[in-house]
């Protein structure tokens, strides 16, 4: 079978500029796991109508086959559900049918398409400059079983909130492995990959260096020969390049940026180290922490202000804010129990696509996204491109 990325540079090549056949096509290049035999109802209109209805606050696979049942004539007809040609009755497919195919469908395709749809359909991927892409695992808790542990699914997702790629690993211990083809897929050129420490790994900076991106890399204590030179560098006497201060929930914060090009790093291709000092005053307890955190980049000097960079620093913890955040307490991800093949991850795919579509839209609260799509089924539809 093809992988993701051949199904992704034929839909490239041929896909329409319209929202809505480009979401449709790229579903369509989903391969459909099931017999010829027993297909009474088309991979796209299943595909569509569970994203449809995840959009609209389903949270779980008797939601979603709720959805489907309840939805009118023309919302099927729109989602591609035929009538029968002797009765013109549109008949709607079992729940068990919608879980059996979300159990079976090929995660990495399904999500080089979700994240294909996201990317084309933002605006801002238009923009010239560099672009942020944070790369972090998540743990979906609820997958665990007595005899085998949850898994683990690591993310490739904007600073913006668009999920452009997934990949599922066996555990936190295993997403190392992970990080080149979770990013094969992608166009890498001009971005800027952060990562936490976990990934501040030779392979991953030269892989990175030569698919064209630049990488921001934690170090900590146990890269211990970076870590020391990065720390014994006279940051006392290198001037301030960025400042900033904050105050918000009960507590103010205030960041200090510092840069030193250093030609001497062990370390593919790095330009520059960086430290941020951190203070935090929180006013409920009275009580101030101070944090240091060192850093390596390929960004050379001059390459980005220290505004950017600080953004950036701090941007990568966006994908805890608005994607891991969101689908634990807005779709309660782990306290759910789906457990059967690739139902978790399916599921997290179609929460991916519902963040990203709702924030693209404007929406800074998915809760509140999501109540409202739900009061009128246009909305969902709309937000897929389905219906104009």
């Amino acid at each position: 079978m093809p992988c993701a990325l051949d199904y992704l540079a034929r839909a490239e090549a041929v896909a329409p500029v319209t929202d809505a056949v480009r979401l449709h096509h790229y579903l369509t290049l989903v391969p459909d796991p099931r017999d010829r035999r027993g297909r009474l109802y088309p991979l796209v209109p299943l595909l569509s109508a569970a994203a449809a209805s995840v959009l609209a606050g389903a949270r779980s696979l008797t939601a979603i086959g709720e959805w489907i049942a309840d939805a009118p004539r023309w919302a099927l007809r729109v989602l591609g559900f035929a009538p029968d040609p002797l009765t013109g009755r549109i008949p709607v497919p079992h729940p068990g049918t919608v879980r059996r195919l979300l159990a079976r469908v090929d995660g990495d395709v399904l999500d080089a398409a979700i994240g294909a749809f996201l990317a084309a359909r933002n605006t801002l991927a238009q923009e010239d400059g560099l672009r942020p892409i944070a790369v972090d695992g998540k743990t979906v808790r609820g997958s665990r079983t007595t005899s085998t542990p949850a898994i683990a699914l690591l993310a490739a997702m904007t600073h913006n909130g668009d999920v452009l790629a997934q990949r599922q690993v066996a555990d936190k211990s295993n997403e190392i492995p992970a990080f080149a083809p979770l990013l094969d897929a992608l166009d890498l050129t001009d971005t800027v990959i952060t990562a936490d420490a976990l990934h501040t790994q030779h392979a991953h900076g030269t892989y990175l260096r030569t698919r064209g991106a630049h990488y921001i890399a934690h170090v900590k204590a146990n890269h211990p020969g970076i870590f020391d030179r990065v720390r014994r560098l006279p940051w006392r006497e290198i001037t301030l390049d960025h400042y900033d201060r904050t105050r918000a929930h009960h507590r103010l914060e205030i960041r200090r940026l510092k840069t030193a090009a250093f030609a001497h790093i062990d370390y593919p291709d790095a330009k520059q180290a960086l430290q941020v000092v951190r203070w935090r005053r929180d006013f409920t307890t009275g009580r101030l922490t101070i944090e240091r955190v060192y850093l390596i980049t390929s960004l050379p000097p001059g390459a980005a202000t220290g505004a950017q960079l600080a953004a950036w620093i701090r941007g990568h913890w966006t994908i805890e804010n608005l994607l891991h955040h969101v689908r634990d307490r807005t779709f309660r991800e782990d306290d759910s129990k789906v457990r059967t093949a690739a139902l978790p991850r399916t599921m997290a795919s179609l929460r991916n696509l519902a963040i990203g579509v709702h924030r693209q839209d404007g929406h800074t609260n998915i809760a509140a996204a999501l109540r409202q799509a739900a009061r009128d089924r246009h909305r969902p539809l709309t937000a897929l491109g389905l219906t104009r």
